[in-house]
C-alpha cells in the first residue's frame, strides 16, 4: 500500500512519462553519453553574470573532517571518506554553521570511478581528472560554481598539472552550459556507458568531429573576467 502511495505521489510530480523512463532506466535499460572535455589552467575564465553567494570557507577535505557533509549530504559521507583516503585532493566548502554546502575533487592518476559510472577514466601525465562537483540547491545558479573550479584548478596547478579533463553527461544541460562557461573544449571523445536491469554495466568509447554543444552557445550580457590564478 505504501509503495503504491509513493508511486502515485511520484507521477503526480513528475508526470507518467518521465516516472516511466525513470524506471525503465532504473531496472531495465539505460544508455549514458558522457562527453570529454578539457581546458588549461592559465587562461582566465570568461566573464560571466552569476549572482553573489553567502559567504563560505574553504577546506581541504580528510577523512577527519568529513563528518561536515552528514546535514546536506549525509549519503555521501562514506565516499567522501574513501576519496580522501586514497589521495585525492577534494575541497569542500562550509557555510557559517561548519556544514559541506559544495564539494569538488581532483586526481592525478587514473581515476576509477566504483561510486557512480563504474569505468575508469584515463588520466595522463600533466593532467588531472575533475569529478564529484555539487552543491546543494541554495547556491544553485551562483559564481561559487566558478569559484570552486578555480579553487581547484590553481591547487592541482600547484601540484604539476597543466590541464584539466572530465566528463559530462549529454542530458545534463546545466552542467554541459557551465562548462562553455568556463571555457572548456570538446575533445571528440565520447564513453558511453550501457546499464541492464539495474544490475550490469557496459562501456565504449567513440569519436566524432565538430562540436555537439554549438547550439547551446548564446551571447549573454556579462560581468568582467575572473582570472584563473
Amino acid at each position: 500500500m505504501r509503495a503504491l502511495q509513493k508511486l502515485s505521489q511520484r507521477i503526480k510530480q513528475k508526470g507518467l512519462r518521465r516516472t516511466f523512463k525513470t524506471f525503465c532506466e532504473r531496472y531495465v535499460f539505460f544508455h549514458w553519453e558522457l562527453l570529454w572535455m578539457e581546458r588549461d589552467l592559465v587562461s582566465a575564465v570568461p566573464a560571466h553574470n552569476l549572482k553573489a553567494h553567502d559567504p563560505v570557507r574553504l577546506v581541504k577535505i580528510t577523512e577527519g573532517n568529513a563528518g561536515a557533509f552528514t546535514r546536506h549530504f549525509g549519503d555521501r559521507v562514506k565516499t567522501m571518506r574513501e576519496l580522501a583516503r586514497e589521495g585525492h585532493t577534494g575541497h569542500m566548502y562550509l557555510d557559517e554553521a561548519g556544514d559541506a554546502v559544495a564539494f569538488i575533487w581532483g586526481s592525478t592518476r587514473d581515476y576509477h570511478d566504483q561510486h557512480y559510472y563504474g569505468c575508469t577514466f584515463p588520466v595522463k601525465a600533466g593532467e588531472f581528472f575533475e569529478f564529484g562537483g555539487e552543491m546543494i540547491p541554495a547556491f544553485f545558479g551562483s559564481s561559487l560554481s566558478v569559484d570552486a573550479q578555480v579553487d581547484l584548478w590553481n591547487a592541482m596547478q600547484a601540484q604539476g598539472c597543466d590541464k584539466v579533463v572530465d566528463v559530462v553527461e549529454t542530458h545534463n544541460v546545466p552542467a554541459l552550459k557551465l562548462h562553455l562557461r568556463m571555457g572548456y573544449h570538446e575533445q571528440g571523445r565520447v564513453v558511453h556507458v550501457y546499464g541492464l536491469f539495474g544490475r550490469w554495466k557496459f562501456f565504449r568509447e567513440s569519436h566524432y568531429e565538430g562540436s555537439r554543444l554549438m547550439p547551446l552557445c548564446k551571447p549573454r550580457q556579462v560581468t568582467p573576467a575572473v582570472a584563473a590564478a
